[in-house]
Order: structure tokens, then C-alpha cells, then sequence
């Protein structure tokens, strides 16, 4: 028995990986989290699949399930939104099966934050204006974020910003970001991205919080900053397709 650990991408039914699907037809148990993810993405499932939706269970109720299975010897399907290397609380739940000598394995999943850069058709890194990208949070009523990893620090590299979980802030961190950014730096959310009601705000640090807060919005959206989104931003000419450069055959 293993559980696979599947990133189940940013929500669309048509947007996971080939090895996904088969292993979500191929588990007799599949556990997802429903905050997130379209119902389609389960149509993918065994018709006499067991179904169980984790969002409202504790990590010990859902590692019961898990340990559970394997006593029947099942194996699981755990979806995770997104791609299970961001957020996806992987560690503690990897851990807690290598206690019970369970085993596991990943499967990638396409990030929310390149799903979101896909909608608004934009590469988050642009030659000469930033080459760097942070993904990160906020702590509001979370764990507490590491001394070090202060929006200010990343701020001060000029980075794009990509921040997950911190939508109820976009007010706060909007201001915070200004000194580094400037008010007119472009922003972007985009509120689950790929599913049916998708919902994509464009503006800058001075209006994307009345924008946000005027849609309602309070999860499950992606908030992006920096030069790069700008539909206008000039672009250098890279070094790799640069036609000067000598190329050896």
C-alpha cells in the first residue's frame, strides 16, 4: 500500500499531469481538501472510489484515514492544491506515515502561482527588470513566519512578490510594500485560478485592497507584485537568444 501525494494543480479538472490521473483512477481512497479544488478534478477517480474531503479534519483525524487504508491494504490518493512543495503540509503528514512505516510517494502538480502568471500573461522574471521570484506568506492567525523572512527583506530585492494565504491583508501588506515598490507598482490577484469562477483584478499597491475588497474576496487567491507584470515594462534582449551571441555547433 502507498499514499501518493498529488499535486492536484491550481483547481482545473484538465490541468493535472498524466501520472495523476492514473493514480487518482488506480486508488481505491482519495483524500482532498474541498476549500479548493473543482469537483470535476474527482471525476477522474474510480466510480466505487472512496471519497473523503479533508477540510474539515484535523492532521491526526486525516492520518487516521490514512493508516486505516493501509490496513486494508489500499492504496490513497492524497490531493493536494497546488503542487505539494508549497503549503501543502507534506512534512508533517510524510512524517507521521514513516512513524506508522507507511509508504508514500509525490507527484508534482502545477503551482497556483503559474497557473495564476498563465491568466494574466506574464513571465514573472523579464531580462534586466527582475530576475527573481518569492513565493511566500503572511502570518495572520498561522504559524508564525521565521524572523528572518520579513516581507520588508524580500521587499528590498525588488523581486516579484508572489504571496499565498495572505488575502485578508492585501490592505496591510499593500502599504507595507509601497516604500520598496512604489504606489504605482503594478499588482495583481487572481482568485482561484483556472475554475469556473475564476477571478482575475488587476491594478497597482495604490488601488488592488479597494479592488479585493470590493469583490469580497477572502481565500484561495493568489496575490502578485512587481515591474514584471506591467503590460508595458521594456524588455532587454536576453543573453541566450541574443543573435550576437556566438553559438557553437
Amino acid at each position: 500500500m502507498t499514499v501518493h501525494f498529488i499535486g492536484a494543480g491550481p483547481g482545473a479538472a484538465d490541468l493535472l499531469t498524466v501520472r495523476a490521473v492514473t493514480l487518482l483512477g488506480t486508488s481505491p481512497v482519495c483524500l482532498y481538501a474541498g476549500t479548493y479544488l473543482d469537483p470535476d478534478v474527482l471525476g477522474h477517480c474510480a466510480p466505487d472510489a472512496e471519497l473523503i474531503d479533508t477540510q474539515h479534519l484535523d492532521l491526526d483525524q486525516i492520518v487516521e484515514h490514512l493508516v486505516r487504508a493501509d490496513e486494508s491494504g489500499k492504496d490513497v490518493a492524497r490531493l493536494c492544491s497546488g503542487d505539494p512543495s508549497l503549503y501543502s503540509a507534506l512534512t508533517e503528514q510524510t512524517r507521521r506515515l514513516d512513524a506508522h512505516g507507511i509508504a508514500w510517494d509525490v507527484t508534482p502538480g502545477v503551482p497556483a502561482y503559474a497557473a495564476a502568471a498563465a491568466l494574466l500573461g506574464t513571465e514573472l522574471t523579464v531580462p534586466e527588470v527582475v530576475q527573481s521570484v518569492v513565493l511566500t506568506r503572511t502570518q495572520a492567525r498561522s504559524t508564525a513566519m521565521p524572523s528572518a523572512e520579513s516581507l520588508a527583506n524580500f521587499a528590498s530585492t525588488g523581486a516579484t512578490l508572489v504571496l499565498h494565504l495572505a488575502i485578508t491583508r492585501i490592505r496591510t501588506l499593500a502599504t507595507e510594500l509601497v516604500d520598496d515598490y512604489g504606489d504605482d507598482c503594478p499588482a495583481a490577484v487572481v482568485y482561484r485560478a483556472s475554475q469556473p469562477d475564476q477571478l482575475i483584478l488587476r491594478g497597482t499597491l495604490a488601488d488592488i485592497a479597494d479592488q479585493v475588497e470590493a469583490a469580497g474576496l477572502r481565500q484561495a487567491a493568489i496575490i502578485l507584485v512587481g515591474r514584471a507584470l506591467s503590460g508595458t515594462v521594456s524588455c532587454a534582449q536576453s543573453h541566450l537568444y541574443d543573435p550576437a551571441r556566438a553559438r557553437h555547433r
